[in-house]
């Protein structure tokens, strides 16, 4: 979409364009899309019926936003999101530092453009996503970096301190007539913390004791961790005061709707020779390592674990399956249950343990990795169907997996197994020997879970099942 073509202010006075806020901007462009069908936050998914609904009453009131959540949870893309309501292209003064509106400057460089130019005032147009910017807040961001300071090269030249030419705007002044998000916002010093409360309220800043006037015309929107945003001293109350709305995200409910943002959310790379498969019930045991660490006691749930991790173990996955693939010169990477040791170097980075000297973290992500397991097998096949598999256990069998082995090998060790077949051909999309050797995996291990046959890791890393 190209901006219109009007160049000056008196092209833009002609076309009748008339000012408005950005929350009335905002407001206006919700309603719109309220009464037709246009779709909104198509990235963001199981927010329907709880988060979304709020952000649009926010919007509707004209609210600054506070967005508390768990790491992971969409803040920042739900932030980045809301450009969707602002106009398509905005007019702004030619040049301006703080997109003076040029129906209306602010700073004293837009107003003198304006007066001496008139009609002549030359525009530029801004198009929505320029109107966005975001800013991560550490302990040592600055009022400079937020508000603005004293240049000294325009002090030196002659101008007093108090003359608002002498200022260098920082980044919210820089957002005028946008979308300002700040990320982790406890983590922002009191001081500066301080300072946001006019720009919040009187649209007046302080820099280095003089007071400039300044209308900013922003919609502000912070994110924090429920732990740090409501713990004493970690964020001044008179600034929470400040937000209209605080509306608190949430992981996904389901693992359906997480298998789903992962398909979304993940790489997806492409090996010549080679088709990746995920089979479903790996996809969900991957997702449910994700869903029982969110509820684990050996989990600090107080930074929460993010989708982030579904999404990485499942890339990682596919990938190991793929070197298995080119070692072996097969055309299907599959997952298997073997392959879940390559999550570990994945998951231990995104997860907090609190085993308080209870144990080695990678024995409590075992556990869960286990637990995940276990639900999905009872979730997915009938145990009762698996009588003649444990039969065969009972005279005798022993069947021998590993990562690297070929997929053939497991069909040869369970061939004589007949009533098998017709509980691997409901976890299979294909009777190929990579998927079949997946499923059997799965079958196996789901039955040690529950404790019906043994397992025993060899120190060649290959894993046998018996009695």
């Amino acid at each position: 979409m190209t901006s219109p073509p009007i160049s000056n202010l008196g092209q833009l006075r002609e076309s009748g364009y008339t000012s408005r806020s950005v929350r009335d901007e905002l407001r206006a462009n919700l309603i719109d899309q309220l009464k037709g069908s246009s779709p909104m936050f198509e990235a963001i998914h199981g927010f329907e019926d709880t988060v979304i609904p709020q952000l649009q009453n926010a919007i509707l009131a004209g609210h600054d936003i506070i967005l508390l959540g768990e790491r992971g949870q969409a803040k920042t893309r739900i932030a980045r999101s809301l450009t969707q309501f602002l106009d398509p292209w905005t007019p702004v003064v030619a040049s301006s530092e703080v997109n003076d509106d040029p129906l209306a400057p602010i700073s004293h460089a837009g107003k003198a453009i304006v007066a001496e130019r008139g009609d002549e005032t030359p525009i530029d147009w801004l198009a929505r996503d320029r109107r966005y910017a975001e800013k991560l807040a550490t302990p040592d961001t600055t009022v400079a970096d937020l508000i603005g300071e004293v240049d000294p090269i325009k002090v030196a030249e002659g101008r007093y301190l108090s003359n608002e030419e002498t200022i260098a705007f920082g980044l919210i002044p820089r957002t005028n007539r946008g979308i300002f998000s700040l990320n982790e916002l406890p983590d922002l010093a009191e001081r500066i913390q301080v300072g946001l409360l006019n720009i919040l309220e009187e649209q007046d800043v302080q820099i280095r004791g003089f007071q400039v006037r300044l209308p900013i015309d922003i919609m502000v929107v912070a994110s924090a961790n429920p732990e740090d945003y409501t713990n004493r001293g970690r964020i001044i109350s008179p600034l929470k005061d400040r937000f209209g709305s605080q509306i608190r995200t949430h992981y996904p409910e389901s693992v359906d709707l997480e298998n789903r943002i992962v398909q979304q959310e993940r790489t997806h790379f492409a090996i010549p020779g080679i088709e990746p498969v995920m089979p479903r019930f790996m996809q969900d045991v991957v997702t449910e390592i994700s869903h029982h660490a969110r509820r684990s006691p050996m989990v600090s749930q107080r930074s929460g674990v993010s989708v982030r991790m579904t999404v990485a173990n499942t890339e990682v996955l596919l990938a190991t399956s793929s070197r298995r693939a080119l070692r072996k010169n097969e055309s299907l990477a599959v997952p298997r249950i073997s392959d879940l040791d390559a999550i570990y170097p994945t998951s231990m980075g995104k997860i907090e343990f609190e085993t308080f000297g209870e144990g080695r973290d990678e024995d409590a992500l075992e556990r869960i990795v286990g637990d995940a397991i276990r639900t999905v097998f009872l979730k997915m096949v009938d145990p009762s169907l698996l009588d003649p598999l444990l039969t065969a256990f009972e005279n005798g069998l022993t069947v021998t997996v590993s990562d690297t082995a070929d997929a053939f090998s497991y069909i040869h060790q369970v061939s004589a197994v007949d009533s098998l077949s017709d509980v691997i051909s409901t976890l299979t999309t294909s009777n190929s020997p990579q998927e079949t050797a997946s499923a059997i995996e799965f079958v196996l291990e789901g039955l040690h879970q529950l404790r019906k046959v043994s397992r025993r890791v060899r120190a060649d890393a290959e894993t046998r099942y018996s009695l």
